[in-house]
């Protein structure tokens, strides 16, 4: 409980002052540290410098790129069942792409991780717990990143600079903080909605149609039918003269400005 005192001054006037238990100390100290975190993250970072309080902050869906590249993604929360036929596949294509994983996935696979570090492909976190982050608190959004970029890294010893939000869902307060720990929040602009358990064919028309020069597409590692339908993906891709890039090679990471509409571009 918090007790107030009340002291008087020459003037007869009346301060009251709060003190303290020792959690709620400590728990006012993290939100300023953070709070400050996230005000130097935006001088840091090359992006937008101005930013006001009323602005709302969007993650990077796609890039402005005139060149003909875009980068391919997946999403690892639930289980490995066709993770090595999806290796296979980015082998025999000669392609890298990206892999967000959650902690615990991270905690139970960590050969995965070091199997997809190992072919070349990039990591980023997908969080610890896979939570509704929109209704965390700063704090919980903070130890979310902190710990689940620490388990990655831990296993690969590469930095993390990637995250991506469960259920795609973000607000100022997740981006900041995810800032705040220097990492770029990634959403994408192409759903391939394999884990709606499509099939291979409609995963591949869903995905050609609507891919664009600097798209990020999203797929789930745990899809049933994503291995299978990759390959006519990427053929049909490199025919109309597609790159393959990781994501962290598609964005631009310094003198850039986000969009409303989620597109990073060139200052």
């Amino acid at each position: 409980m918090i007790k107030f005192a009340k002291k008087s001054n020459k003037k007869s006037r009346k301060i009251l002052f709060a003190v303290l238990p020792f959690k709620k100390c400590v728990a006012l100290i993290i939100g300023i540290v953070i709070s400050i975190l996230v005000c130097f993250s935006f001088f840091k970072k090359g992006g937008i410098l101005g930013v006001n309080a009323t602005e709302r902050l969007v993650p990077i869906y796609s890039v402005d790129r005139e060149d003909k590249v875009l980068a391919i993604s997946f999403d690892c929360a639930w289980g490995v069942d066709y993770t090595d036929k999806l290796l296979s596949v980015m082998q025999e294509e000669n392609i890298k792409c990206t892999f967000f994983m959650v902690e615990f996935w991270a905690e139970k696979y960590p050969e995965y991780v070091k199997k997809i570090f190992d072919y070349g492909h990039e990591i980023g976190t997908h969080s610890a717990t896979h939570p509704h982050m929109n209704k965390l608190s700063e704090s919980a959004i903070y130890n979310e990143l902190f710990t689940s970029k620490g388990v990655i890294e831990n296993i690969t010893g590469k930095k993390v600079e990637l995250f991506r939000a469960p259920f795609g869902e973000y607000s100022n307060k997740v981006i900041s903080v995810a800032n705040s720990l220097e990492l770029y929040t990634i959403q994408w602009d192409v759903d391939s909605l394999d884990w709606k358990d499509l099939s291979a064919t409609e995963i591949t028309e869903r995905v050609v149609k609507r891919v664009k020069n600097g798209s990020i597409v999203l797929f789930h590692n745990q899809g049933k039918h994503t291995a299978e339908a990759l390959p006519n993906i990427i053929k049909t891709l490199k025919e109309k003269g597609y790159k393959f890039l990781p994501i962290g090679e598609l964005i631009y990471k310094e003198n850039y400005k986000i969009l409303q509409n989620g597109v990073q571009a060139k200052l």
